[in-house]
């Protein structure tokens, strides 16, 4: 559903400390419950998600107001209006008739949030697993999240990932959010062109208050909130998106998938036309590692995800328990306690077996010195039980030993004598 626009600008990050399981876990589960007990009837909360909604909404309007669909809803007044809301809170999981205002639909995101973090289990990645999943996510294509099958690629229906360290994004209008954590849920989609119902997963992404862009505004609207007595969570709500969970794209030819992708990026690049009036200047300064991630089509968020489902479906992480268990949680007030220290995953890179092959007839094993992202393929799968092959997808998923650097970018050959 796009980003809440905060504007906040960076500051420089800590010296990070080693990252170890067992305080990764503490940390998640103690911000889990500190915003569950924030976020329920927060004003502030609800504020930047009605604002947000209806900056999404408007700009989606106006779009369609402007294109082809205005020759389908000949006759049909107000068919754009019901398109934007398909397309925005139907995707969301709302089911119709739709709100009347900004504020009801805040109310609704807010009661999914609260149900979300009550319910998630909660994941911790691993530095390593989190840099492989960025570059597995830098090799997908807008369409390629529609080839999710949630029943095959997600371990569990609700789940809160809480990031080593946030993601400083750019978002559409140039305004920088730190995501530390995404949440997801499966929900039902409702679409009104063509009315239908369709498996899908809402993901959420959350800010880290205290993360590392903190303009003086954030920093006035954080002790302002905290002041009346309704301080903002640890994990700000952010974002919210929709994702088809029914692998309908999955059978789809290359030529296909290449076509709804510049079909996707063409929507988007109207949108970022449509919210220009409150776009700001991207700061130079820049963090996470190799640079902050541009994320001009909003995609972002579904692309790190489908990467994180794919890459645990495939074996190529490993899903473990911390050593210490995280600590005990307290209760958040008499009616609505904290939920019970749940099973914490760690997720970590599985350290792959070097293949042996036969080279010249002396057997010599190969070995990897370095690890690369594998782009999503198709491939012939034999199924004996069925006695047939099947076309599946596989990837992205990272190559090589875990404990090698990653290498990433364009190959280049250099011929010479």
């Amino acid at each position: 559903m796009g980003k809440a626009s905060r504007g906040k600008r960076e500051r420089s990050r800590e010296a990070a400390g080693q990252w170890r399981a067992s305080l990764a876990a503490r940390a998640a589960q103690r911000a889990r419950a500190e915003s569950l007990g924030c976020l329920r009837d927060n004003l502030s909360v609800r504020a930047m998600l009605a604002s947000n909604i209806n900056n999404v909404m408007s700009e989606l309007y106006s779009v369609l107001l402007n294109s082809d669909l205005a020759d389908v809803a000949d006759g049909q007044e107000g068919l754009e209006w019901d398109a934007a809301c398909s397309m925005v809170l139907g995707k969301l999981g709302l089911r119709p008739p739709w709100p009347r205002s900004p504020q009801e639909a805040a109310v609704w995101e807010m009661k999914q949030l609260v149900k979300l973090l009550r319910q998630a289990e909660v994941f911790v990645i691993s530095p390593a697993a989190h840099a492989a999943v960025m570059a597995a996510a830098a090799t997908l294509e807008p369409a390629d999240i529609s080839t999710l099958d949630r029943d095959r690629d997600i371990v569990v229906p609700d789940g809160l990932l809480v990031l080593p360290e946030p993601i400083v994004v750019v978002n559409r209008t140039g305004s920088l959010s730190d995501t530390a954590a995404f949440g997801w849920q499966f929900m039902t989609q409702h679409q009104i062109l063509p009315t239908a119902q369709y498996p899908g997963v809402r993901v959420s992404t959350f800010m880290d208050r205290d993360g590392p862009v903190q303009p003086a505004d954030w920093r006035h609207a954080v002790a302002q909130a905290r002041a009346v007595g309704a301080p903002l969570p640890p994990l700000v709500p952010d974002g919210m998106y929709g994702m088809r969970g029914d692998a309908c794209l999955a059978d789809a030819d290359s030529d296909t998938l290449a076509d709804l992708s510049d079909r996707h990026r063409e929507l988007q690049k109207a949108l970022t036309e449509a919210s220009q009036w409150r776009s700001e200047p991207v700061p130079e300064t820049g963090e996470w590692g190799g640079g902050r991630v541009d994320d001009p089509y909003d995609d972002f968020a579904g692309r790190y995800m489908f990467a994180f489902w794919r890459l645990i479906a495939q074996g190529i992480t490993n899903a473990e328990r911390p050593t210490v268990a995280p600590a005990q949680t307290t209760t958040v007030n008499a009616h609505d306690s904290a939920p019970h220290d749940p099973d914490i995953r760690v997720i970590r890179l599985a350290a792959p077996s070097p293949r042996a092959t036969n080279e010249a007839g002396e057997g010599k094993a190969r070995v990897y010195h370095h690890r690369w992202p594998v782009r999503m393929h198709k491939v012939r799968q034999w199924y004996p039980s069925r006695q047939e092959h099947r076309v599946i997808w596989r990837g992205p998923y990272i190559k090589g030993p875990a404990d090698a650097p990653l290498m990433m970018g364009e190959k280049a050959y250099l011929v010479d004598s």
